[in-house]
Order: structure tokens, then C-alpha cells, then sequence
């Protein structure tokens, strides 16, 4: 206590009560050790798996560089390439197509599954795990190898089409038809979403539905007034998910088209023509540069959606 101008003032004491300071100190440090190591995984991950190699990557995309003699700096001489490299614009075209139908369609697909499956159906376990099947399988070797034997010209389709006296055409090796393959097999593998949708279908408030019923609304009234409105969320999540898989798809693509991209390209995704220049003609600095071009692709794409979002999500509870 010390006393100024004839008043008392208390003074804090040198700790606070509790523990001592420096035990309270120790403590905390240990704590923050044990979280550092509980983080320690994730963190290796990120830097070693991810942030390290994507930084080296956009150093590779300004070198010239074939995983056998060190990288020699080039600037953006690679970028500037790809501007006149007239496969590697085919595999922008046929890309974009392939995302701009296989997208819609697969979302469209799983929605109507789902809205299909809410009605209450017998056996809702065992049609949900069936619809969920093909994604379950994923994008593999073992689907692909299995869909190019159905689209083949001797395949299954075609033997199906001659029990009825059509001459089927050559899915695969007809550019007319080879891409619309791989957007059909995406588009079978609507699980994923299918059941996000279920889900959100499962939490729309029944009020709503009354109430449109009783106003005498139609079906179509009722899905376009109530259903994809409260839905949007959803859908906005989908989409974007699914945009950028899109993107990313390779293996049915390498698979169905025997790896080689198909007649004159026409199956030629970006992914496709990337591998074919890192690791068939091993220019792994221009195989950098696709990838830095894909990935602002991927993000204006992202960008746009989150743009556009507010004029057509409605987050409302």
C-alpha cells in the first residue's frame, strides 16, 4: 500500500493468485507443444505434399526442363507457347465442352434420382446404395476399362442394338461420339451429389408444401416455386465440386481412348494432353505451365460461381 495526496492506493499483487506465474507459463507452453504435435501431420502434409511442390512447380514453368538435365530458365517463354500450340488449344475446346455438358447433366440427374427417392419409397436403403454404387467405384481403371467394352464397336450396346436389327455405330472411335462416352459416364456416376440432395430434400419444412397443396400449385409449380429455391445452397455446392472435377478428369479419358486422345482428338481432355507433355515428351517445364493455367482456370471458374451466388442461393432458415 502507498498513499499519495493522503490517499490510499492498493497495489496489485506480484502474481495472481493461483498458481505461480511461471508455472502458469510452463503450462501453457506445454500445451501448445502438444498441439503443435497433434497439427504436425497436417502440417508436413501441406508443405511437403502440397505448398512446397506447387511453389517448385511455378518455378519449373519458367525453366526448360526434362527430368534429366537441370531446369534452365526460359522466363515465360512456356506460357507463351501454349498460345500457339494448336493441341493444346483443341484440348481447351474439348475440355470446356466436356464440362459445360457433363456438369448439368450429372447435377440434373442426381436431383431428379433424389427427389424420386424422397417420395417415400419401400426399400429407400437399398435404392439409395444402388444409385450410390457407380461413384462408389470412382472414376477407375477397372470402370473405364469396363465402359469402353460396352461403347466399343463390337461392344455390348451394339450387340444389344442388333437384337432389334440396329447397326450400331463406332461409339469410341467416331469423333461424332467418342467425347459424348466419357460425358455419359460421368454423368452415370451421380451418387455423390444424389445424396447431398437427398439430404437437403429431407430438411425442407412440410408447411411450405401444405400450404402450396392447398393453393391448388401443380407439381411443377411446387419444385420450381419451393423445391430448387430452398435447394440452391445444395446445388451451389455441387456445382462447384463437380466443375472442378470436371477439370481434373483423366483416367476415362486415357482409358476409353486407348490413350492417345481419341480420333483426331476429339476425346483430348486438358489433363490428357498435360500428361502426354510431361511424361511422354518429357517437357516437364511446358507440363508446369498447363498446370499453373488449369489451376487459374479452376479458380476463376470458383470466382465466378461465388459471384454469382447471391443473385441465385438463398440461405434461409
Amino acid at each position: 500500500m502507498s498513499e499519495n495526496a493522503g490517499v490510499a492506493v492498493l497495489e496489485p499483487p506480484a502474481t495472481a493468485p493461483g498458481a505461480p506465474a511461471p508455472a502458469r507459463k510452463r503450462k501453457r507452453h506445454k500445451h501448445n507443444r502438444a498441439g503443435y504435435a497433434f497439427l504436425a501431420p497436417w502440417l508436413i502434409g501441406i508443405f511437403g505434399l502440397t505448398l512446397i511442390p506447387m511453389l517448385y512447380s511455378l518455378y519449373l514453368s519458367l525453366t526448360k526442363f526434362n527430368l534429366l538435365t537441370d531446369p534452365q530458365w526460359t522466363g515465360l517463354d512456356n506460357y507463351a507457347r501454349l498460345l500457339s500450340d494448336e493441341r493444346y488449344l483443341q484440348s481447351i475446346k474439348v475440355t470446356l465442352l466436356y464440362v459445360v455438358t457433363s456438369v448439368p447433366l450429372k447435377l440434373a440427374a442426381a436431383l431428379l434420382v433424389a427427389v424420386a427417392l424422397n417420395r417415400g419409397l419401400k426399400a429407400l436403403g437399398f435404392y439409395r446404395a444402388t444409385f450410390y454404387l457407380p461413384s462408389l467405384l470412382g472414376a477407375s481403371v477397372a470402370v473405364s476399362v469396363m465402359w469402353r467394352q460396352i461403347f466399343s464397336r463390337d461392344g455390348l450396346l451394339n450387340d444389344f442394338l442388333a437384337l432389334f436389327g440396329i447397326r450400331g455405330a463406332d461409339w469410341i472411335g467416331d469423333p461424332r461420339y467418342a467425347l459424348w462416352t466419357l460425358v455419359l459416364l460421368s454423368a452415370w456416376q451421380f451418387g455423390t451429389p444424389m445424396l447431398i440432395f437427398l439430404a437437403g430434400l429431407k430438411q425442407l419444412p412440410q408447411d411450405l408444401y401444405e400450404a402450396a397443396e392447398l393453393d391448388g400449385a401443380g407439381r411443377f409449380r411446387v419444385f420450381f416455386s419451393i423445391t430448387l429455391p430452398l435447394l440452391s445452397p445444395m446445388v451451389f455446392f455441387n456445382l462447384v465440386l463437380e466443375t472442378i472435377n470436371a477439370f481434373q478428369t483423366f483416367t476415362p479419358a486415357y482409358v476409353v481412348s486407348g490413350g492417345l486422345g481419341g480420333p483426331i482428338d476429339s476425346t483430348l481432355l486438358y489433363t490428357l494432353y498435360l500428361y502426354f507433355r510431361g511424361f511422354g515428351s518429357m517437357q516437364m517445364g511446358y507440363a508446369s505451365a498447363m498446370a499453373w493455367v488449369l489451376f487459374a482456370v479452376i479458380g476463376a471458374f470458383t470466382a465466378l460461381y461465388f459471384w454469382s451466388a447471391r443473385r441465385w442461393v438463398n440461405y434461409t432458415d
